[in-house]
């Protein structure tokens, strides 16, 4: 341990800018800091998203329900850049009060309904639906327990390990440590899950799979934090099994592009519109259009 250690005032102030890369995008205080119009598209569901793991669940669960041929999930992605504080805009705070990614407006319905916090969105695309979900109450409730624990978990892997693995502006040996330790238990815990199953909840693919699969599959496939050989990766042998065999579907691979802005240009789809879109409006397309 360093000898510069800290030692807390009595009452905490903000006084300064705190979390390295991603400093801009945290305060004490909840609420708009301005007036900004959501844009609004063509399709009954309206997405603000961008493309880390929680944006990617919902994505990844629209282009699901499409390839299942359920037109009503037809939808508009619309691009939050959360770094520059669109999140803080007064029409994205009107649809989630928390100014978090993503957030879903439904406008099949009168009035328009909200859907914030992505666990929130799948459970209810899922059952607007009927898709994903088990029917029975023991497979339902599998697939629950599953999806709660990827919420209460993934704060300690996204916000614990990734942050001070990837993101924090200085490396310190006992966070690190402390939430590799849970990573690597969560990890465990997957791979004991999967070992006696195909997939998280049993035989079918489900919303535990679309909740789990952006955080830890892209973990073990070293898209999320490059940490795969930190973490010894390859011996959780059932979850890169369960990983390689999700990202080989054709939803998962769109849901992928959607609202994403950094990677290789073909796969990023900064906005979908249109099932066309992937075809025609991936950055690498839209630089050939310029150069031509």
């Amino acid at each position: 341990m360093s000898d510069n250690t800290y030692t807390p005032p009595k009452v905490w102030k903000w006084e300064a800018p705190s979390g390295g890369k991603f400093a801009s995008i945290n305060r004490p205080i909840a609420g708009p800091t301005h007036e900004k119009t959501l844009p609004v598209g063509r399709h009954p569901l309206q997405l603000y998203s961008l493309a880390t793991p929680n944006g990617v669940k919902v994505t990844i669960m629209l282009e699901e329900l499409l390839e299942c041929g359920i037109t009503g999930a037809e939808y508009d992605a619309h691009l939050i850049r959360i770094t520059e504080g669109d999140q803080f805009g007064s029409g994205f705070v009107a649809v989630n009060p928390n100014s978090k990614i993503p957030a879903l407006l439904d406008r099949s319905v009168t009035p328009p309904q909200r859907v914030f916090e992505s666990g929130t969105i799948l459970l209810y695309l899922a059952e607007k639906f009927d898709a994903f979900l088990p029917k029975t109450l023991a497979g339902r409730t599998e697939c629950l327990s599953w999806l709660f624990w990827q919420m209460g978990s993934a704060p300690f892997l996204g916000g614990g390990f990734g942050h001070f693995y990837a993101y924090a502006p200085e490396k310190y040996e006992y966070p690190i440590n402390r939430y590799a330790m849970e990573a690597k238990r969560q990890l465990d815990v997957l791979n004991r899950q999967l070992a006696e199953r195909r997939y998280i909840a049993g035989d079918d693919y489900t919303i535990a799979d679309i909740a789990i699969w952006p955080w830890y599959g892209g973990l073990v496939l070293n898209q999320v934090y490059e940490a795969a050989e930190f973490l010894e990766a390859h011996t959780y042998t059932h979850v890169l099994r369960w990983a390689r065999e999700i990202a080989q579907r054709p939803a998962v691979q769109r849901g992928r592009k959607v609202n994403r802005t950094w990677g290789e240009p073909r796969d990023q789809l900064r906005e979908r519109h249109d099932a066309s879109d992937f075809e025609f409006r991936t950055q690498d397309k839209l630089a050939t259009d310029r150069d031509d």
